[in-house]
């Protein structure tokens, strides 16, 4: 057993993940030699194989191609709309107000905003939003020698 997965499920389980996270032809390759991209596939296909009712995700999909991206966020829009709940960690505002249905601004350990993605967005797009909880957004154009042509 696996994480109370019978020893017969668990191949059959990790034949589907490394066809859905696209990890065919490095399967054979040690996790160390693949790229960060590949690395988070695996972490991700190694949170899934017990088929676990919560996933803690941090930046799932940072250092992922366009096209694995689009298949990992089906994977878990599919593993939501079964049941699931997801909590991810992400500074990518776009993804979270994409993705998730609720959400929660977090800074220096605190707390600013949490509700639906539309309450805590207030009128504003997320990323506005955010910036304008957080703070510490620079108001100038950087300095003038940049500006130069």
């Amino acid at each position: 057993m696996m994480f109370s997965v019978p020893r017969d499920q668990i191949a059959p389980r990790v034949a589907d993940l490394i066809a859905l996270m696209d990890l065919g032809e490095a399967a054979g390759t040690i996790v160390a030699d693949y790229s960060a991209g590949m690395t988070k596939k695996v972490a991700l296909a190694c949170a899934l194989v017990h088929a676990p009712r919560l996933l803690v995700l941090d930046e799932p999909f940072e250092s992922v191609d366009p096209v694995s991206a689009a298949n990992i966020e089906d994977v878990l829009r599919s593993y939501t709309s079964s049941g699931g709940t997801i909590i991810i960690s992400s500074h990518s505002m776009d993804l979270v107000q994409r993705m998730c249905d609720h959400v929660a601004v977090i800074a220096a350990g605190r707390v600013l905003a949490a509700g639906t993605v539309d309450e805590v967005r207030a009128g504003e797009s997320l990323q506005d939003r955010f910036l304008s909880l957080v703070g510490g957004r620079h108001t100038s154009e950087g300095p003038q020698w940049l500006r130069q042509s």
